[in-house]
């Protein structure tokens, strides 16, 4: 087992890879009896006494072998000793295997990072998974609200982890324009354009008013047509201004959809019928009462679905049959649903439809429901909004505390967990804010590297030693650091972006205090070392990998604050 981790991969992905190679050669000798896994976990100890990484494979495969744990334990020690980048193995409790790198060894991370630059972190966990991501699919009714927005950031952030991972990733926004809510909607501006009362659970707010004087003002000539004509131009031509609206708050959000799926589409080309007639060939449609059911409870649901009901109607379920099947028939291999706090029945509904579909609800389909978001603005929570009337909107929140604010702070929270946005804490510029305190971090060091190139300090490539990167704060950043691959990777295949955040946030602190104890730059007449350089370059893999992070979750990583 002599040899070297040699540094193409990073050092707990080739430690998990030796791991494994010494478990297959003691059962191909015949001292352990048992399976090999397919993969080695390794963790990063809480406490770095306990080694730069600690790995419980001997506890796994003890009972398999019939061994004690530590036997086994003890058996890989001896393998991983002869590797020339292990400092230090040691077997600790009931058959932990810790090892500690020498520094040179751990320092090669920096190398990989800024070798890889942009790339650093994304993976292959996912390649040749085709997601359909759909996320936010709000009437084109009015403007995007609360809810909306902390989709608009989620969404966005989990279709640029799921890239990170090697999925190809089509981000869907299904437009409601189908349905009484749309005659409502026209219905609303048409009287507001000739002065009448809005009907009863018509669309209220000022910006019903605005569409109403815009249509006049590019066609005056309306007021003139029939009522019937009068009244599907208003509707339409509101339809097609407000989606635009929609349209372009997202895109100065920075949330870009490569599809905007119009439901009437779906039901103007037949595919609720080929949808219907597909679940029909498999078996679970059925005719009760002059009705169409769907019989979900055959797999889990607490009752059967109507697709089109006895006087002839469809159902908001067929369209969301035919959709699901639309996008299988697309190519997607997963089809992710991101839906509001008031859609929890649908989760079971969408899960036993895939299964109604001759599909694997466990793998083929996933539903995220996203709970409730809150503004506080000293200290009162804000319900009103200028243009919308009684919600509060994209627009509303962005115009408080910009984009980078309200993405990182939306994206940072469990979104099965309702979050409270304080605007006040958002607007300061202080570590309480965390967005700020991450941001910093990476201007922070930009203002360093900016110091040691005036200084002619190099933080190339060519002139790095890792050797000298011995400082316990030095051994903690380069851990952080070699974490954010696994972060993404997690991050991807639980859908939780969340986790890039809060990795951010503590890959600063431990910058922070790094910079505290660790001086990059000479002080005064002090001639610049070789440590200054070794310094600067991972003051230099830091910044990238921030830049990294805030770049998935959307949200700029500048040199100056």
């Amino acid at each position: 087992m002599n040899g070297s981790l040699t540094q193409v991969a990073s050092n707990s992905d080739l430690l998990a890879a030796q791991i494994q190679a010494a478990l297959t050669a003691l059962v191909a000798a015949g001292e352990l009896q048992c399976e090999i896994p397919e993969e080695i976990r390794l963790e990063r100890p809480k406490n770095r006494d306990h080694g730069d990484y600690a790995c419980s494979i001997a506890l796994q495969v003890a009972k398999e072998s019939g061994r004690p744990p530590r036997e086994i334990a003890e058996l890989l020690k001896k393998s991983l000793e002869s590797l020339d980048e292990v400092a230090c193995v040691e077997v600790a409790g009931p058959g932990f295997i810790n090892v500690t790198l020498n520094a040179s060894s751990a320092g090669q991370i920096v190398r990989q990072i800024i070798a890889s630059g942009e790339k650093f972190g994304s993976g292959t966990a996912l390649t040749g998974v085709n997601i359909n991501l759909e996320f936010i699919s709000a009437n084109p009714t009015g403007p995007l609200h609360l809810g909306h927005t902390r989709w608009a950031a989620v969404g966005d952030a989990l279709g640029r982890v799921l890239i990170a991972a090697g999925a190809s990733v089509t981000r869907e926004f299904y437009i409601n324009d189908r349905g009484n809510q749309m005659d409502l909607f026209g219905a609303s501006v048409r009287a507001a354009a000739l002065g009448q009362a809005i009907p009863e659970n018509g669309y209220q707010g000022g910006y019903i008013n605005d569409l109403a004087q815009m249509i006049l003002s590019e066609d005056p000539g309306i007021i003139s047509l029939s009522d019937d004509d009068q009244f599907v131009e208003f509707r339409e031509r509101a339809y097609k201004a407000q989606l635009a609206q929609q349209q372009q708050v997202l895109s100065d959000f920075g949330t870009h959809f490569d599809i905007w799926f119009s439901e009437r589409s779906l039901h103007n080309s037949g595919a609720v019928e080929h949808g219907l007639d597909k679940l029909r060939a498999q078996g679970h449609v059925y005719e009760l009462d002059g009705a169409t059911w769907l019989r979900t409870s055959d797999f889990g649901d607490d009752k059967d679905r109507v697709l089109i009901k006895s006087g002839g109607d469809l159902t908001y379920f067929a369209s969301d049959t035919a959709y699901y099947i639309n996008k299988r028939e697309r190519g997607f291999d997963i089809c992710i649903y991101m839906l509001g706090a008031d859609h929890h029945g649908y989760v079971n509904r969408l899960r036993t439809l895939a299964a109604c579909a001759g599909d694997d609800p466990e793998y083929n389909i996933h539903v995220l429901i996203g709970q409730l978001v809150k503004i506080i603005e000293g200290g009162e929570e804000v319900k009103l909004s200028k243009r919308a009337g009684t919600i509060i909107t994209l627009e509303d929140l962005v115009e408080k505390v910009g984009v980078d604010a309200a993405r990182y702070t939306l994206t940072r929270y469990p979104v099965e967990t309702p979050m409270v946005l304080d605007v006040d804490v958002l607007k300061k510029r202080t570590n309480d804010n965390p967005v700020y305190y991450v941001q910093y971090a990476h201007a922070r060091i930009s203002g360093v590297l900016r110091n040691a190139k005036e200084l002619n300090i190099s933080y190339e490539l060519a002139d790095f030693d890792p050797s000298l990167l011995t400082h316990e704060r030095e051994n903690d950043l380069l851990g952080a650091l070699a974490e954010f691959p696994r972060v993404v990777q997690g991050a991807a295949e639980l859908r939780e972006p969340h986790r890039i955040a809060r990795y951010l946030e503590e890959l600063a602190g431990v910058y922070h205090r790094f910079y505290a104890d660790c001086r990059v730059l000479p002080m005064g007449e002090e001639p610049a070392s070789a440590i200054h350089s070794a310094r600067a370059n991972l003051c230099a893999a830091t910044r990238q990998v921030i830049s990294n992070g805030l770049q998935l979750v959307g949200v700029s990583a500048p040199e100056r604050m």
